[in-house]
C-alpha cells in the first residue's frame, strides 16, 4: 500500500482556517487518508489537522503591528520552516493566504525540494504588484479565487489555477432570513444591523469603538434598531466590554462567532474592511465598509494602493457599488449616516442584490475538485 499523503498548511487568521478548512475537506475526499499539519484554527481542527501553532499567532495587519510582533511572528517561521525540512517532510506544503509570512516560508521549503502551493493569490492587482517576482520565486502553483487572476499571473510566468471561491458554495444563493432571525431570536419585523468589526485584535482596538458610537447615534434615531455583532471566542470579551463602554444595552447582542447567521438575519451591516465583506456580499447584504489602522501602517498602504477601492465587493464589481469609510473619514457620525441612507433605500438595495447575486454565480466552481486536481498535478510534477 502507497503511504498517506502528507500536506503542511498555514492559514493565518479567522478567513484562512476557513478557507483551509473548506479546501481540507476537499482533499480528504480525494485522499482520505491524508495527514496534514502546520499552523491552523479550529476549521481546520475539525478536519483532522494537527496544528503545531494556533492561527491566531499570526492575525496581525499593518507595518506598525508586525513590527511589534516581528520577533516572534521570524521565530516560529524558522522553526516551522526546518521542522518541514527534516526527516518526514511533507509532500506538498500550501499555505492558505497570509502572504507575509507564506511567501517567505515557501521560497525556503522550495529551495529545499518541497513542492509548494499557494492558495489565494495575494493581491498584486490591488497593491503590492512588487510582490509577483516573490510568487515567482517561491511557488510552483497558485490556486485562484477571482476569475481574472490566472491571466495576471500567466504573464509574469506562473502556474494558477482558477478554483472559484469556497465560500461561494457555502453561502447558498438565497439566503434564509426568516431561519436566520429564528436562529437568533429576532422578529420578522425588527430591523437588524450586523456590526463586524473584525477578527484581528488590533482591529477591535481601532475600530469597535467606532462602530458602537455609530450605532448609538443610529439608535438615537431610530429606537427600536436591533444590533447583533458576531465575536471570535478569543475577542468577545474584549467585544462585550467596548459595548458596554460604548453605553449599548438591550439593543444589542454579542454572539459567539456565527457571522454567517448574523450576515444572513440583518438588513445591513457595518463592517470592517477584508473577507467578511465578501461574504456580506454573499449573503447579498448592503454594507458600509469602514477601517481605520495604525496612522503610519496607513500611510505606508495608502501609497502603495493599485486601485480607489479597498473592499473586496467594489473591486469586484469595478466600482463604488457600496460606500467606504478609511481611517480619518470612519467616523461615527459618517457610519451612521451612510448605514441609515441603506435603510431607506429599498430600490437601490434591490439593485444591489442583483448585482451581488451575479458575482456569486460567477465566483460558485466545485473549488475542492479544481483545486485537489490542481494539487495532484503538483504531487505528479
Amino acid at each position: 500500500m502507497n503511504p498517506p499523503k502528507r500536506f503542511a498548511l498555514v492559514a493565518g487568521e479567522t478567513s484562512g482556517d476557513l478557507l483551509a478548512g473548506l479546501l481540507l475537506g476537499g482533499m480528504r475526499q480525494r485522499w482520505p487518508d491524508l495527514q496534514s499539519f502546520g499552523i491552523g484554527g479550529s476549521r481546520m481542527a475539525a478536519q483532522g489537522f494537527d496544528a503545531w501553532w494556533p492561527s491566531e499567532k499570526l492575525a496581525v495587519r499593518g507595518y506598525v503591528e508586525v513590527l511589534r510582533h516581528y520577533r516572534e511572528i521570524v521565530g516560529i517561521r524558522a522553526r516551522l520552516q526546518e521542522r518541514l525540512l527534516g526527516p518526514s517532510r511533507p509532500d506538498v506544503f500550501i499555505g492558505v493566504d497570509a502572504p507575509d509570512f507564506n511567501l517567505d516560508l515557501e521560497a525556503g521549503l522550495k529551495a529545499g525540494g518541497v513542492r509548494t502551493v499557494h492558495f489565494v493569490c495575494p493581491s498584486i492587482w490591488a497593491w503590492r504588484a512588487e510582490r509577483v517576482e516573490k510568487i515567482r520565486r517561491s511557488v510552483d502553483h497558485v490556486l485562484c479565487i477571482f476569475p481574472f487572476e490566472p491571466e495576471l499571473l500567466a504573464l509574469h510566468g506562473i502556474a494558477s489555477t482558477y478554483v472559484g471561491h469556497p465560500l461561494a458554495n457555502v453561502i447558498p444563493l438565497m439566503p434564509d432570513r426568516a431561519l436566520a432571525r429564528a436562529a437568533l431570536g429576532l422578529r420578522d419585523e425588527d430591523t437588524v444591523v450586523a456590526i463586524l468589526p473584525g477578527s484581528r485584535a488590533s482591529e477591535v482596538h481601532y475600530l469597535a469603538q467606532r462602530f458602537f458610537k455609530a450605532a448609538m447615534l443610529l439608535l438615537s434615531e431610530r429606537p427600536h434598531l436591533r444590533f447583533v455583532v458576531p465575536a471570535v471566542p478569543a475577542l468577545r470579551a474584549r467585544i462585550e466590554a467596548e459595548a458596554r463602554s460604548a453605553g449599548l444595552g438591550g439593543s444589542l447582542v454579542v454572539l459567539g462567532g456565527q457571522s454567517h447567521t448574523a450576515l444572513a438575519a440583518c438588513d445591513v451591516t457595518l463592517i470592517a474592511s477584508g473577507t467578511a465583506t465578501l461574504e456580506a456580499a454573499l449573503f447579498k447584504r448592503p454594507m458600509v465598509i469602514a477601517y481605520n489602522m495604525n496612522w503610519l501602517s496607513w500611510q505606508i498602504m495608502r501609497r502603495k494602493q493599485l486601485q480607489p477601492w479597498v473592499g473586496l465587493p467594489n473591486i469586484l464589481c469595478g466600482e463604488f457599488v457600496v460606500p467606504e469609510l478609511l481611517q480619518d473619514q470612519a467616523t461615527p457620525q459618517a457610519m451612521a449616516r451612510a448605514v441609515a441612507d441603506w435603510l431607506g433605500a429599498p430600490a437601490k438595495i434591490n439593485a444591489l442584490q442583483q448585482r451581488f447575486t451575479e458575482l456569486h454565480h460567477t465566483l460558485r466552481r466545485d473549488t475542492a475538485q479544481l483545486a485537489t486536481d490542481a494539487i495532484e498535478q503538483v504531487l505528479e510534477g
